[in-house]
C-alpha cells in the first residue's frame, strides 16, 4: 500500500507530465477554490476515455456551475 505522501507526489507528478506545471498550479486552486465534491462529480459524469486536460476542463465547468 502506497502513503499519502507517494500518492501526493505521484499525482503532482502526472498533472505536470500532462499539463505542465503552470496549468498543473491552475488545476489544483481551481479545485481548492470551489466547492467541489470530486466523489458525487465522478459518479455523475465522469467518463473513463477522458485525458487528463478533457477531465480538468470537465471538473472546471462543473465546478462553475454549483
Amino acid at each position: 500500500m502506497k502513503t499519502d505522501a507517494v500518492i501526493k507526489q505521484e499525482g503532482i507528478s502526472a498533472l505536470i507530465s500532462k499539463l505542465g506545471y503552470v496549468d498543473a498550479e491552475r488545476f489544483i486552486v481551481l479545485i481548492n477554490r470551489e466547492p467541489f465534491d470530486y466523489t458525487k462529480w465522478h459518479q455523475e459524469s465522469l467518463d473513463e476515455g477522458l485525458s487528463v486536460r478533457e477531465l480538468s476542463q470537465q471538473a472546471m465547468a462543473y465546478s462553475n456551475n454549483l
